[in-house]
């Protein structure tokens, strides 16, 4: 699995040392950025529904410095449901929505292999693969990003178990298939009713923590 990206120039960067670590944000796409699903997964790779306020929320944390990622295992291409091709469609469209909205992905870690349900090529582990700390690890490598200062968002402890084991922060949202999988450790720091109460609260912090 190679994760998409979309790469935005800047400044150059400041001396060691100087700057602002940064931050990232890691975000669950099914239940947390996206409603949902519903219906067979065909369906569901059909529509492009956002979280209440999701998208004017992710706007006003990228504006406040945050590198946006999204991550999740794609069980439905993995097990052979949906095609590759219908889910580069739909990551796509996700992606250029997003764009409209001045929210600017800086990569979309979309896991579609499974070592245990997946199908074909797809039958084999990844360290993209929920709860596994890859999408995590891989932006600290590559984008410099702070993981103790960094946050991963999500509704099942999939996510926010691997976020944990990163050493990230993590919150939790209300919208999406909720806490069920008890057999996985995590800490999380609060849990809101959605992505938006959720962005809020950190930028809250975030403002705090500078004053």
């Amino acid at each position: 699995m190679t994760p998409s990206d979309n790469y935005l120039d800047g400044p150059l960067a400041p001396l060691p040392g100087t700057g602002t670590p940064k931050r990232g944000l890691f975000i669950d796409r099914w239940g947390t950025l996206l409603e949902p699903p519903s219906g067979s997964a065909k369906q569901t790779y059909g529509r492009l529904e956002f979280t209440p306020g999701a998208q004017d929320a992710l706007f006003r944390a990228a504006q406040a410095g945050y590198n946006i990622y999204l991550l999740g295992n794609e069980d439905a291409v993995a097990q052979g449901h949906v095609k590759d091709a219908e889910w580069k469609r739909f990551e796509t469209e996700m992606l250029s929505e997003l764009a409209r909205s001045g929210v600017g992905v800086k990569r979309c870690y979309a896991c579609l292999d499974d070592p245990e349900k997946g199908k074909g090529k797809h039958l084999r582990d990844s360290v993209f693969f929920l709860p596994n700390t890859g999408a995590m690890y891989h932006a600290r490598q590559h984008d410099g990003v702070n993981l103790t200062q960094s946050w991963v968002i999500g509704d099942t402890t999939l996510e926010l178990a691997a976020g944990w084991r990163a050493g990230c922060r993590t919150a939790g949202v209300r919208t999406g298939a909720g806490m069920s999988d008890d057999e996985l450790q995590t800490d999380v720091s609060f849990i809101g009713d959605d992505l938006a109460c959720v962005l809020n609260e950190i930028l809250q912090l975030a403002r705090a923590a500078r004053n």
